[in-house]
This record gives C-alpha cells, structure tokens and sequence, in this order.
C-alpha cells in the first residue's frame, strides 16, 4: 500500500506529505526531527528577543507582526506545492514565525513581562504530558480522533480569518476581548491545539525509518506550527487573565 493513499492527521500536512516515496539510503529519523525542531526554536526565540529590545526602544511592532504572518502564510503554500523547496523554505519559515511572535508578544512582554515566559512554560509542559500520553497510549489516535481534531482546527482557523478580514471594516470580534465569551472560545482553542500535537507524534511514529531524510524537515514544519500556535493561544488566554482581573 503506497503512503500517499494514507490520510493525513495533521492539518499542515496534505497528501502530498508522503508523496514520491522512493527508496533512499537516509530516511526520516526522530532525531533528525529534533535537532531542526531545536534549531528552528532557537532562531525564533532570538528573534524574539531582540524585537523585544526594539519595542522597548519605541519601535513600532505593527509591521514586523504582519509581515511574518503573511511571509508565514506565504512560505506555507510553497512548501505545500513544492516540497523539494522544504529544507530552503523551512528556515525561512522559521525567520517569519520570529518576527510574527516577536511582534506578537511584544505587547505582553512590555506590559506583562512575565507572561512570555510563562506561556513557554505552560507550552514546555504540554508538550511533554502530551508525548507521555501518546507514549502510553493512554490517549490513541485513531481515525475519529483525526478527524474531530481536524474539524475543530479548520473551524477555529475560519473564525480567525473571518474575525481578521472584519477588522479591515472596523468591526471587533468577541474572540479578541477579555469577555468571558473570549475567554472561552480562547481556551478551546488552547486545547485542540494540544491535541493537535498528538498528531504529529502519530505522524512522526508512523514515518519513522520509512519516508526520504528530507522530509524531516516537512516534519519539522508541522511540529513547528503545532508549537507555535499552542504558545500563542496560552499567551493571549493569561494576557486575557491578566487584564479582566
């Protein structure tokens, strides 16, 4: 059975993920995953910190903000149609991403500056409950699964992108103000984002020793992802705290 006729699990990830599977001498490893995984988050970290230095100086963080996010969203569609392109793309995906969340929580660190760091930490600590309940197999992925954690993913994402073109038109959703309502919505979102790591540990257990070493790095772009938007719905759930009480 050919691998492209798998389903995916991960919403970052098409069918396009396993295909062209022919035989290599290096395949995909956990731990080739993990030291780009590792060097992706160091980049982005030092982005971070130092548009944080900016921002203290007085520089605007408006553009930095949108210009990753676009260049993220960017970069994603030519990885999804030119998978080849991915160890290029890749990192520069992860460039995007550190000027998306510099500018993102810049915001936070300056007026909450402790909240940052405890949005790493809560994300650090998610992430390993989560291994260990895959590991365990106290939680399974199986196909029901994949497909709720899908569907609250694309639903969620759709209500972000509807909420982002309103605002062009001067109109504030729910989902960005400290009511209880956003509270909520904020919170399902932070748990479907941990679920979603599951998925990517599936993924990875799946294709293990199986898929060409290149595609570590397609991989480490859904991982990346996961992660990434995970700490941004914790940041905004404890800013959301920090200002309502």
């Amino acid at each position: 059975m050919r691998l492209s006729n798998l389903k995916t699990s991960n919403p970052v990830f098409k069918g396009y993920f396993w295909e062209d599977g022919k035989s290599t001498k290096k395949t995909m490893s956990v731990f080739g995953i993990f030291i780009k995984s590792l060097f992706g988050i160091l980049v982005i970290a030092a982005l971070t910190a130092y548009l944080w230095k900016l921002n203290e100086a007085g520089t605007p963080m408006r553009w930095f903000t949108l210009g990753g996010m676009l260049g993220a969203i960017v970069i994603s569609v030519l990885i999804s149609i030119r998978q080849h392109w991915a160890p290029f793309l890749v990192p520069l995906y992860v460039i995007a991403k550190g000027f998306f969340l510099g500018g993102f929580s810049s915001y936070a660190h300056r007026n909450f500056p402790e909240l940052p760091y405890q949005a790493i930490g809560v994300t650090i600590v998610t992430f390993f409950v989560m291994l260990l309940l895959y590991q365990l197999r106290i939680i399974i992925v199986t196909k029901k699964l994949r497909s709720v954690i899908i569907t609250a993913t694309i639903s969620i994402m759709v209500v972000y992108l509807i909420s982002w073109i309103l605002s062009f038109f001067g109109i504030k959703s729910y989902i960005w103000g400290t009511s209880w309502l956003a509270i909520v919505f904020n919170s399902i979102a932070a748990i479907v984002a941990s679920f979603a790591l599951l998925l990517d540990f599936d993924y990875i257990e799946r294709y293990k020793d199986k898929a060409p070493k290149w595609k570590e790095w397609l991989a480490t772009w859904g991982l990346l992802a996961t992660l990434i938007w995970l700490y941004i719905e914790v940041l905004r759930l404890l800013q959301k705290f920090a200002i309502r009480f």
